[in-house]
């Protein structure tokens, strides 16, 4: 097959003669409506739309996205298992139309920060993937330089990777603030999992995004399991879109990259008109267990995993939806997978090549913007030095 500017060209071979057949992308529908399913709502008096329209240049640029995010974990899997990636790695593959849908209604002005499994939001707020995987094997060239790893990526606008359950939220809580101080007309994306919703520190930073109308977006994403634990062992009410109490909330259908959009296009719309903070919950999956370190399965059945990619996978239904419309050809979807392997491949071959941070930049960063300052080591005649 060949991909051009133009037209897709699928070579057929007949009795060793070779016939081209040539598709003009003027074939393909330019735009289409779904019906999406509707939001179980909480203090509002009406929701998201329950129809979603969707361009092929959205439907293929969410493709990619969500694609790239899976092979991207994918490959991080097979990294870590080599013993390249060490240390704490969880990843995002399951919820990819959670950090797809919600890139896809916000500006790249607002801002978001998250929890622990991060890889995906650091690809959706605009980082390349080999500066991604090579901060997963503690190499020079990652986004922050080698010294983060897995839960410790940022960008402009993203503020991380948090690895203390729950205190991304009043952090979220706090950028939300900025926002409304500054007058900037953005907003503050702050997400947590089911495992973080039962912390105190939630509570304390809804009740001051509530009295200060702050325009923060609270996205729970409920993927059924705090580490090894499920949400109704751990949870008196599961109802994680219910628990602002005094803020209005909306249960999302986390897997459908339309749904997600379109929610949070409706909660980003709420916050700007400074009606104050709403929250979300995605309800999603995640396919690997909840770190490197947990296989998965001695809390739920391989069966349910195999259930969940058989009939709610993120990406096999919105490729579904854009064959059955004719926004796009397999041919053309097999290219861009092709694609996206190679990008993947190439990243990780930058990622196990680049050298490592040499040891006199370890104490490098400390502050922003400081004169050199000397920095005791780990025994007090032990000097080391920190460059801003």
């Amino acid at each position: 097959n060949i991909l051009n500017k133009d037209c897709l060209s699928a070579y057929i071979f007949l009795s060793g003669a070779r016939v081209v057949v040539s598709r003009s992308f003027a074939d393909f529908t330019p735009q289409a409506t779904f019906e999406i399913k509707k939001c179980d709502l909480h203090r509002l008096e009406e929701g998201p739309p329950l129809k979603a329209e969707m361009t092929r240049e959205q439907g293929l640029q969410y493709y990619r996205t969500m694609q790239t995010v899976r092979r991207m974990e994918l490959k991080a899997d097979q990294l870590y298992k080599q013993k390249i990636i060490r240390g704490f790695c969880h990843l995002y593959d399951g919820q990819e139309a959670c950090a797809a849908g919600i890139e896809a209604a916000i500006n790249r002005s607002d801002h978001l920060i998250t929890a622990y499994r991060a890889h995906g939001y650091t690809y959706t707020r605009g980082v390349a993937i080999k500066e991604i995987l090579a901060e997963l094997t503690g190499r020079k060239g990652g986004v922050a330089k080698g010294k983060g790893g897995s839960m410790h990526m940022y960008a402009p606008a993203f503020y991380g990777g948090n690895g203390i359950v729950g205190a991304q939220v009043p952090l979220g809580a706090g950028i939300a603030l900025a926002c409304q101080y500054q007058g900037n007309n953005q907003l503050c994306v702050t997400l947590y999992g089911d495992g973080a919703a039962n912390q105190g520190q939630l509570f304390e930073s809804f009740n001051m995004a509530a009295l200060w109308k702050l325009p923060c977006i609270f996205i729970c994403e409920n993927n059924k399991y705090g580490m090894g634990t499920s949400v109704e062992r751990a949870s008196a009410s599961t109802d994680y879109y219910k628990r602002g109490d005094f803020i209005p909330g909306l249960r999302v259908d986390g897997m459908d990259v339309l749904c997600v959009r379109e929610a949070t296009k409706f909660a980003a719309d709420h916050c700007r008109s400074g009606k104050g903070p709403i929250i979300m919950e995605l309800q999603t999956y995640r396919y690997h267990g909840h770190s490197m370190s947990d296989p998965g399965v001695s809390y739920r059945t391989r069966e349910e995993i195999q259930e969940v990619r058989s009939k709610n996978d993120p990406i096999s239904m919105l490729k579904d939806r854009l064959l059955s419309n004719n926004m796009a050809s397999a041919e053309e979807l097999k290219e861009i997978d092709v694609a996206i392997r190679k990008e993947v491949e190439d990243a990780a071959q930058y990622a196990t090549s680049d050298p490592e941070p040499p040891l006199e930049e370890l104490c490098n960063h400390i502050f922003y913007n400081n004169p050199p300052l000397e920095v005791r080591g780990t025994h007090p005649w032990s000097k080391l030095k920190s460059l801003s």
